[in-house]
């Protein structure tokens, strides 16, 4: 089967985020499809970017064909970002035969975050009478509206807003990685034998032989605070407003006295606003460090006590979450500390963990002491169940013939 997967911010584990279409489309080459993937040639979520000539760019990735569409760089949420969204879509109509190349779709699949790009690759699917799947990463436009606080009656909203009925309307199949997505969904016009759920997924591959050796720096500090007999928790992640750091912050506050360290790990818009709030408060036990390459992850995980993931309070959550993180903390067999208000909670369902309300600095702080009262066994079993509760339930192997079952359904 020929199978066509857009995604604007596609990746690769040599490009960095986002991960999924590279992993899913692996899965298929090694079950013996077609696989190409159409990405912007500029993304602010991954770490390296293509080296592009010319309006496409083509190359090949362990077996799948990358297209790449030339868009402009941007940082932020700003105009410039709008003009990079416009200029793929664009593009993607505009070079639809080139995307298509010799081998013509069965499958068409519009994965990026916002649903403008349904409107060409229904264009695409319509002239080869493939069948078109819409894959929902984030609901646009109930993200920008409810987060970033714009205008449902703004004239972009409005055109996301009419995209995203478009796409429930015309798809063959819509893939949520929400759980709970239909009950929003079926307002805007989706029928329910149209929706499939399938989460966020992890590469079992990536945590098997030996790990990477950290970055210098990184082994040094672990390696000091395990010789002070130090209480590690770890984030690994970007520093960003959702991330619900600042409850960090005042929960290590509250456990100065306690021989516990916070150590994050990562970059973010809101970083040097963190480290200057730490500084403020005098906070010796919260330590940032540089982001590390994803190879390094599964040592860094390895190396720290329990692990922190906190979102900020949202109403938009109640449709359920599928962090990549938590997959990740998961893997790494570490008690995890889930300061989420959602509609699931994977560590309360495996049992790896403990689960408090978000933004709540009183109950992250009396996680910690809990995990810390607990023997290291208790701990190691703790994170066992996460470990075995990901692998039965979310490797990518599994995930991508899933996405198939959704693909051929009739």
């Amino acid at each position: 089967m020929n199978i066509l997967l857009i995604n604007h911010y596609a990746g690769s584990t040599s490009y960095g985020m986002e991960y999924r279409p590279f992993y899913m489309a692996r899965e298929w080459v090694k079950l013996g499809h077609n696989v190409t993937i159409v990405g912007g040639s500029y993304s602010h979520v991954r770490t390296e970017q293509p080296e592009i000539a010319g309006s496409v760019t083509e190359e090949n990735v362990d077996g799948i064909r990358y297209v790449w569409l030339k868009t402009p760089f941007y940082r932020g949420n700003g105009t410039r970002r709008v003009l990079n969204i416009f200029s793929f879509v664009f593009r993607l109509w505009w070079h639809s035969r080139r995307v298509a190349g010799d081998f013509p779709p069965m499958v068409v699949i519009a994965s990026s975050t916002y649903p403008l790009d349904i409107f060409p690759a229904n264009r695409i699917a319509e002239k080869y009478r493939a069948k078109l799947l819409f894959e929902v990463h984030d609901l646009w436009p109930l993200t920008p509206i409810q987060i970033g606080g714009m205008s449902p009656k703004h004239p972009f909203i409005m055109l996301m807003q009419y995209a995203e009925n478009y796409a429930y309307r015309k798809s063959d199949r819509v893939i949520s990685m929400l759980p709970n997505a239909f009950e929003y969904m079926r307002k805007h016009g989706l029928v329910e034998e149209k929706f499939v759920h399938i989460p966020n997924g992890i590469n079992t591959s990536e945590w098997e032989g030996s790990l990477t050796q950290l970055p210098p720096r990184h082994a040094e500090c672990l390696q000091s605070f395990r010789n002070d007999g130090r209480f590690i928790i770890g984030y690994v992640g970007g520093h960003q407003p959702s991330n619900a750091l600042e409850a960090v912050l005042k929960a290590a506050e509250l456990l100065r006295n306690a021989p516990a360290i916070f150590v994050l790990v990562g970059k973010g818009s809101e970083k040097e606003h963190l480290q200057r709030s730490a500084a403020k408060r005098n906070l010796s036990n919260v330590v940032f460090l540089p982001p590390i390459p994803k190879a390094c992850v599964p040592s860094m995980l390895a190396n720290v006590d329990t692990l922190y993931l906190g979102l900020k309070n949202q109403p938009l959550f109640h449709y359920g979450i599928s962090p990549n993180k938590l997959m990740d903390y998961m893997m790494a067999a570490k008690p995890v500390i889930h300061s989420v208000n959602s509609g699931n909670d994977l560590v309360a369902e495996s049992g790896c963990g403990i689960s408090c309300p978000g933004e709540d600095a009183r109950a992250v702080a009396d996680a910690v002491l809990r995990l810390m009262k607990l023997s290291t066994s208790e701990r190691a079993a703790m994170g066992q169940r996460g470990r075995e509760y990901v692998i039965r339930h979310h490797q990518y192997a599994n995930l991508a013939r899933r996405f198939l079952d959704a693909m051929q359904a009739k």
